[in-house]
C-alpha cells in the first residue's frame, strides 16, 4: 500500500494523557492527509486511541493481529479491516508490506522490539521506507543515548543516524514519514 504508515505504540492502559492525546493527534493527522493507518489491531492504549482518531476523521484503518490476541478478546472490533495471521513475526513482516513508512509512538518491550527490528531491517537493505520516533515527552530519549553511542563505541556507523528520523509533533511525524528525500539518504553497505 503506497498510501499506508504503520504506527508502533503501546496498548497497555492507564497511560498519562499527554500519550493519549499524541496518538489522538497523530491518527487524525494520518486520516487528514488521506492515508492508511496500519496498526497492530488492539482496542486499548495508544493502539485503540490512534485508530479511534483515524476512523472519526474519516481515514481507513487495516490492524494486523495473530490469532492468539484474537482468541483473547484483545482486538479493536471496529476497524475498516482486520488481518489475522499465524504468528508474531508473521504480523511484524505483514505490516512492514503493507506501509510505506513506520512510526514509533511510545511503548513496552513489544515497540521496543518492533522499532529496532524495523531499523535492522532498513539497515540490511529489508525494509526500504522512511522510520520515525515521535518523540512523545521526551520518552525515547534514554534509547536516543543508547544508540548513539553504540556509534560512538563502534557497534554501528556514523551513517546509521540517517536510517530513522526524531520528531516531536504528530505533523512533524506524518510529514517525515512522506519525506522521499528522506528514503534515498541511507543505502545499505557492509
Amino acid at each position: 500500500m503506497n498510501d499506508a504508515i504503520t504506527v508502533y505504540c503501546a496498548s497497555a492502559t492507564n497511560l498519562p494523557d499527554v500519550y493519549i492525546a499524541a496518538a489522538q493527534q497523530l491518527g487524525s493527522v494520518i486520516a487528514k492527509k488521506g492515508l492508511t493507518l496500519i496498526t497492530g489491531a488492539g482496542r486499548t492504549g495508544l493502539m485503540g486511541a490512534i485508530a479511534d482518531a483515524a476512523l472519526a476523521n474519516g481515514g481507513k484503518v487495516v490492524g494486523i493481529i495473530p490469532q492468539f490476541m484474537v482468541e483473547r478478546s484483545w482486538n479493536h472490533t471496529g476497524l475498516s479491516q482486520i488481518l489475522t495471521v499465524k504468528s508474531m513475526h508473521e504480523r511484524k513482516a505483514t505490516m512492514a508490506a503493507m506501509s510505506r513508512a513506520a512510526i514509533a509512538l511510545p511503548g513496552g518491550i513489544g515497540t521496543f522490539e518492533e522499532l529496532t527490528e524495523i531499523i535492522t531491517w532498513r539497515q540490511l537493505g529489508l525494509f526500504s521506507g522512511n522510520i520515525v520516533i515521535y518523540n512523545v515527552n521526551d520518552y525515547y530519549a534514554p534509547l536516543l543515548q543508547m544508540l548513539d553511542k553504540a556509534i560512538d563505541e563502534g557497534f554501528m556507523r556514523p551513517d546509521h543516524r540517517k536510517l530513522f528520523s526524531v520528531v516531536s509533533t504528530a505533523e512533524e511525524a506524518v510529514e517525515a514519514a512522506l519525506d522521499n528525500n528522506a528514503q534515498q539518504s541511507f543505502s545499505p553497505k557492509f
